[in-house]
């Protein structure tokens, strides 16, 4: 018997009334329609398919990109009395076939799976016996190539249609283009269909771009006024731990959290967050898809996102319980030059990939025809050295030939052996005394690689070897014996990597099959940098404008409380006749430096040392030798 999803609703969450389009997506599942719904973050996407679910006989299968966000559903379902499973990584195979039978025999309600799962036989033919009555795609935008977050495992999807074509599909996500949208309809087959769309508008959120060179000072200063959480969001693990320490020192509690980091850690540093031990962590994206914490204050961009999917999605976690947040994105000039060359200048274009292919082929001596499904040995570096490669488009060549089938890499091919050094300066030097066959070495990665004392550092051994004249071989046995004696921590990635050929040798015929494809791809990611730069530096139209119509929704009114709406606000008659009284009644009090006196207004900065200048101008003010401004 089929049970009302008011009464649901009620019931497991404690809501007397859906919000947004809840209602009409949960409705139109009921009914048997695929949906695609498109709905802002946290928008409360999981009630759409959860509800529903509960509401009729059998399991709902759910495909999630993040082990961290199956597991926060799945223990939010169990704290509610619900029975749900997730089959995360790491568990053996006899488990994953107990699971997968109390799917079939024990009740259970849902089943949260990652998309490489559909890839397993036995879960698909396990899924074939369930009593399913809903798919739910998450993050529905990783299934289309024209989304910021391709993930080409997300088109294994389309088997759960085969396996199960009366069953209604329900594809949720947060980012989403026109483009995108229709990807995701042509991919899951979509029969009888409705489309969602919610605003994607957070009008309790403050969107701000601050221009800074000294971006560690305004990140403490911004960390510091902040009452609530904050989270702080970089591109890079070890700036992560740079700027956790940082901001440690300067008496703001904070943590860090990374991809590189154990399970344990994880699962450590996100409960002192959770739980208000800690104000701020500093993480990368890795950092926030699941986590629903209400009371985020304040997000904060330390380096440009490379698309504005990304940076939305990740911006809106603050203030999720309506209350005034901020988002602030801190850059400079040289950040803008930054973003375009970690972003597009390691793109490999057609001819670049076409002579990877070819190289490869050459490397192991494959015949034109030949190859297919065989196994093979590599030394990145080695073969990199071999034909005069550069070494990053030449991974990014190796991962779109993976990504489109013509080879297959290895999981450690994605990694990189990394160093700490675990004895201090003086303890080191002392070792070095007494062995001074390894100081080349050592000393080779001390100036080549900052931070080796405090992180755990990437290196490039092939690198070392050609600066020290030593052969890698050689450089890889030194790090050994390092460890071995204590004074480094190292984690050794085996370069001797294997390579699967999945189809035969036909050269140039073989990369244009999917050779528009990257064309598109590359100009997509182009055209992602531009909006996201053209973002920033459009300072004449409301922030929250800007990105509500890059989503395609349009909106008459502006926010009023972005940067450039407070400007516009700031250049009205009293704005300008009570700042001037403001600074003056300030340095009455004392002398203050242009710093001391931002953070004691309530005005944009450029608006403050503007009027410093007229008041200067004027003869009212004077700087003194300290900096300080003074009254005359």
């Amino acid at each position: 018997m089929e049970k009302r999803p008011g009464e649901l609703l009620q019931r497991y969450w404690g809501f007397s009334e859906f919000k947004g389009s809840q209602e009409d997506i949960i409705e139109g599942v009921l009914n048997g329609e695929d949906i695609l719904a498109l709905l802002p973050t946290g928008g409360g996407k999981s009630i759409c398919f959860q509800v529903p679910a509960l509401a009729r006989e059998g399991i709902c299968i759910v495909i999630s990109p993040l082990i961290a966000l199956m597991k926060n559903q799945v223990d939010s379902l169990k704290q509610r009395g619900i029975k749900a499973i997730a089959l995360t990584g790491g568990i053996r195979f006899e488990e994953v076939s107990d699971l997968l039978d109390n799917c079939i025999y024990g009740n259970y309600k849902f089943l949260y799976l990652s998309p490489e799962r559909l890839k397993q036989e036995m879960v698909l033919e396990r899924i074939h016996r369930m009593n399913v009555n809903l798919v739910a795609i998450d993050e529905a935008h990783c299934i289309s190539q024209w989304g910021h977050d391709f993930r080409p495992a997300y088109l294994e999807c389309s088997k759960l249609r085969e396996l199960h074509p009366d069953v209604p599909f329900l594809a949720l996500t947060a980012t989403a283009t026109e483009k995108v949208a229709q990807d995701i309809i042509e991919n899951l087959e979509f029969k009888k269909h409705s489309i969602f769309k919610d605003s994607f508008a957070r009008d309790n959120i403050a969107f701000t771009v601050i221009w800074e060179e000294d971006k560690r000072y305004r990140l403490k200063q911004l960390c510091a006024k902040a009452q609530k959480s904050t989270i702080v969001y970089v591109r890079t693990r070890r700036l992560t731990e740079e700027l956790s320490n940082y901001l440690n020192e300067n008496t703001i509690s904070t943590t860090f959290f990374h991809g590189g980091i154990s399970n344990t850690e994880k699962e450590k540093k996100l409960n002192l967050w959770l739980g208000n031990k800690v104000k701020t962590i500093v993480a990368t994206n890795a950092f926030g898809m699941g986590i629903d914490k209400p009371d985020v204050e304040l997000v904060l961009h330390y380096q440009i996102p490379d698309c504005l999917e990304n940076y939305f999605q990740e911006a809106g976690r603050a203030g999720r319980d309506g209350k005034a947040a901020k988002a602030i994105l801190i850059t400079n000039k040289a950040d803008e030059k930054q973003v375009r060359n970690q972003f597009l200048s390691v793109l490999p274009d057609i001819s670049f990939l076409k002579k990877v292919y070819n190289k490869l082929n050459n490397y192991f001596q494959i015949p034109y025809g030949g190859g297919s499904n065989e196994a093979y040995p590599l030394n990145f570096n080695t073969f990199c050295n071999t034909y005069q490669l550069n070494t990053i488009l030449t991974y990014n060549a190796m991962r779109i030939l993976d990504l489109n089938s013509v080879i297959s890499l290895s999981e450690s091919f994605f990694r990189t052996s990394t160093i700490r050094f675990l004895a201090n300066k003086q303890q080191t030097f002392e070792y070095l005394e007494k062995n001074r066959v390894l100081a080349d070495v050592v000393q080779t990665l001390l100036r080549t690689y900052g931070g080796v004392f405090d992180f755990d550092t990437k290196i490039n051994t092939d690198l070392v070897s050609k600066k020290t004249g030593q052969s890698e071989e050689k450089v890889i046995q030194i790090l050994h014996q390092l460890q071995k004696d204590g004074i480094i921590a190292y984690n050794a990635v085996n370069q001797d990597l294997n390579i699967l050929f999945l189809v035969p040798r036909e050269d140039d015929s073989t990369i244009n099959v999917f050779a528009k494809n990257v064309k598109e791809q590359n100009r997509i990611k182009q055209e992602n940098v531009d909006h996201m730069l053209r973002y920033i530096n459009t300072d004449s139209r409301c922030r929250n404008r800007q990105l509500l119509a890059y989503f395609g929704e349009k909106r008459k009114k502006d926010c009023g409380i972005c940067d450039v709406c407070l400007e516009s606000a700031s250049k009205s008659a009293e704005g300008l006749e009570s700042l001037p009284k403001k600074i003056l009644t300030l340095l009455r009090e004392k002398k203050r430096t242009s710093r001391q006196l931002i953070e004691a207004l309530a005005y944009e900065e450029e608006r403050i040392l503007k009027v410093i200048g007229y008041l200067l101008e004027d003869g009212e003010i004077r700087i003194n030798t300290k900096n300080e401004y003074e009254l005359m």
